[in-house]
C-alpha cells in the first residue's frame, strides 16, 4: 500500500509535504506510510487518492481494504472524539517511533505516570476539562505506554530534579509516581536520568520537548512540544539538529541512570522531613 501510494502522488506531481497537507499531518507520518512502517487510516487514503486523481473503483477499494483491517491502525481512534487533532499526529509518530527521547523540565512525563498522577495533572490544568473527558484522556494516556511496556521502542528521559523533588500533586500521589518511575526504569529499553539542580541554567536551556526517530538508527526526524494552544511538530533538518544538540548536552550533563534513580529513592524521605 505504502508503495502505490508513494506511486499515484509521484504520478500527479505532488512531494510529501504537500500530500502531507491533505491529510492535516506530518511530512514524516507520509514517509512511514510510504516506506510501509505505518498505515493510514481509510479516510487519509481517500483523500490522499482524491488528491492524487485516482478514479479506478478497484484499486482504491483495495488501498481502503487494506486500511481498514490493517492491525496496525491506531487504537487511539476509539478515543478520537475527546482528543484535540493536533493531539493525534504526535500520538500516531510515538506508536511509530523506535527511538523516544524526552525533556522534562516540570512534570512527569506522559509515558511515566501512573493513573493518578496523570488524571491530577490533566484535571488541574488552566482549562476546565469535564471529567468524562478527563478520564477518557488518562486511558489514551495510558495507552500511550503500552509501546514501552511491550519494548516496541527505547525511550530515554531526562527529568529537572524539580520534576521529582517539587511535588505537582499530593504527596501520596507523587510518592505513587516516584516509585512508579523507578520500575519502569528497570527495564532494559527505558532510560531515566535526573538533571540535577547543580546544572544551574542549563534547566532552562529549552522547554520540554520530545523527539522521534523511526528505523534502526537513532537519528531525530521530528520533534513534538506542548503548549497552551496545542502540540506543534516541527521537521526542519534546522530545527531537528538544533534539538538532537539540546538533548545530547542535557543528557551528558544529567545523572547517570543508577545516581538518578539513588536520588529519586531519596526524595520520599526528603518530602517527610519537610512535612515534619
Amino acid at each position: 500500500m505504502g508503495a502505490a501510494l508513494r506511486q499515484y502522488r509521484q504520478a500527479a506531481k505532488l512531494d510529501q509535504p504537500q500530500a502531507a497537507e491533505v491529510i492535516a499531518s506530518s511530512q514524516a507520518r507520509v514517509s512511514r506510510i510510504e516506506s510501509g512502517h505505518a498505515t493510514p487510516r481509510v479516510i487519509e487514503v481517500r483523500l490522499l487518492l482524491d488528491a492524487y486523481g485516482l478514479s479506478d473503483l478497484e484499486v482504491r477499494a483495495k488501498l481502503e481494504e487494506l486500511a481498514k483491517h490493517s492491525k496496525n491502525r491506531g487504537w487511539w481512534l476509539e478515543h478520537a472524539e475527546h482528543l484535540r487533532p493536533d493531539y493525534v499526529d504526535p500520538i500516531a509518530l510515538e506508536d511509530d517511533a523506535t527511538y523516544i527521547r524526552e525533556w522534562q523540565s516540570v512534570m512527569v512525563p506522559g509515558l511515566l505516570q501512573t493513573p493518578a498522577y496523570a488524571e491530577a495533572v490533566i484535571a488541574g490544568g488552566p482549562h476546565y476539562i469535564d471529567p468524562e473527558r478527563v478520564a477518557e484522556l488518562v486511558k489514551v494516556r495510558m495507552g500511550r505506554q503500552a509501546k514501552i511496556e511491550e519494548g516496541g521502542a527505547s525511550y530515554t528521559a531526562i527529568l529537572w530534579e524539580a520534576v521529582i523533588a517539587q511535588p505537582l500533586v499530593n504527596e501520596e500521589i507523587h510518592k505513587e509516581q516516584l516509585s512508579a518511575i523507578l520500575e519502569i526504569g528497570k527495564r532494559k529499553n527505558v532510560t531515566v536520568q535526573v538533571l540535577p539542580f547543580s546544572a544551574g541554567v542549563l534547566a532552562g536551556y529549552s522547554s520540554a520537548f520530545y523527539s522521534f526517530s523511526f528505523d534502526e538508527e537513532p537519528t531525530v526526524e521530528a520533534i513534538a512540544m506542548d503548549n497552551l494552544r496545542g502540540t506543534s511538530v516541527l521537521e526542519g533538518a534546522e530545527d531537528l539538529a538544533a534539538y538532537a544538540n539540546a538533548f545530547d548536552l542535557l543528557r551528558s550533563s544529567a545523572l547517570a541512570p543508577d545516581a538518578s534513580a539513588k536520588l529519586i529513592r531519596g526524595i520520599p524521605r526528603s518530602l517527610k522531613e519537610d512535612s515534619t
